[in-house]
């Protein structure tokens, strides 16, 4: 079995648990944080929804800086509008789906440097790379999101219920 077929299964049930908690965002939420110096409802959304979008960059590349020199950073979007985040969720799984379904393991096994300013940050296999910075690192912040909703009073079904 292949490190794709492997990885399919987890990564189509917890998208769809995702785009539920993502789905459950409203308008006047947006801007709502616990406290200063917290990232808001908007943020984490936008976030959850652009790091699928890293799936293409660790694949097809052998490295990324997230601050070239004399580059803009990578920044998280800033959508305003819940259902354009959500479209930009579905539009990304989709083609973050597509890409790792289609991915062999040898390309898997190749190494992946994270840069920041030009200097390596950390140099892992892009197996690794898309469980930890892109799958995991996506339920860190779904968990973070569903608190946050709950906190500023969204009804929201549990996660992994049914």
């Amino acid at each position: 079995m292949s490190l794709a077929e492997i990885l399919m299964p987890e990564f189509d049930d917890e998208i769809k648990r995702t785009r539920i908690v993502l789905a459950a965002v409203p308008q006047d939420k947006l801007d709502w944080k616990p406290a200063e110096g917290f990232h808001s409802i908007g943020w984490n959304a936008n976030h959850l929804a652009d790091m699928l979008s890293w799936t293409q960059v660790i694949i097809q590349q052998a490295e990324f800086d997230i601050h070239p020199p004399g580059g803009e950073p990578h920044g998280t979007p800033n959508l305003m509008d819940p259902a354009e985040i959500l479209e930009s969720f579905d539009r990304n799984a989709a083609e973050s789906r597509a890409i790792l379904a289609a991915t062999d393991d040898n390309t898997f096994a190749e190494m992946w440097t994270m840069k920041m300013g030009g200097n390596d940050l950390f140099t892992i296999p892009k197996w690794t790379c898309i469980r930890t910075w892109v799958m995991n690192h996506s339920f860190h912040h779904r968990g973070i999101l569903s608190v946050y909703l709950r906190m500023a009073g969204v009804e929201l079904t549990p996660i992994y219920d049914g």
